[in-house]
């Protein structure tokens, strides 16, 4: 049982730490890459990696970070590792705010892009950009790159908690 309660917490610390790295790409090449685009670059682009990022690895991997994380903490129930649960705990309820925010706020604004169809066909883009709504798209995803970290480092606080114990 020990390795199945180490194996998940260092899959929960994995698949979260992946996410706040994309995110933080995001928020800090991507996106001001895109932004000093023409309207038609930015459309064609956006749509071209959101369509990318929909498949079953990412999906499984985006998830994979809470339900991970989730494991862990019910992994980490027993008397001896009450000083690594707050910090689970608080690692399953930041990543939570991040799936939240993502079905919320950003797949939304993805769609919609997306639903504008292919740029070449589109008579006027500057409108798709504008109802995508990039401020919206940005201060969402900057939320969910700091509540990832948060998240990655709360795991790894619980991680070295939960190693003393095991030490």
């Amino acid at each position: 049982m020990d390795f199945v309660r180490i194996a998940t917490l260092i899959l929960a610390l994995v698949t979260v730490g992946m996410f706040a790295g994309v995110f933080g790409l995001y928020s800090n090449a991507i996106m001001p890459g895109l932004r000093r685009t023409n309207d038609r670059t930015f459309v064609g682009a956006f749509q071209a990696i959101d369509t990318a990022v929909i498949n079953p690895l990412f999906l499984s991997t985006f998830l994979g970070g809470l339900v991970f994380s989730v494991l862990a903490t019910g992994f980490h129930l027993g008397e001896e590792y009450r000083a690594a649960l707050p910090w689970l705990i608080a690692a399953v309820i930041f990543y939570l705010v991040v799936v939240v925010a993502t079905l919320a706020i950003n797949v939304p604004l993805n769609d919609g892009i997306k639903a504008a169809g292919d740029p070449d066909r589109v008579s006027d883009l500057a409108v798709v950009r504008e109802r995508f709504n990039e401020t919206r798209w940005l201060r969402s995803n900057h939320l969910r790159t700091l509540l990832a970290m948060a998240a990655f480092g709360s795991l790894t606080w619980a991680l070295v908690l939960v190693s003393r114990v095991a030490s």
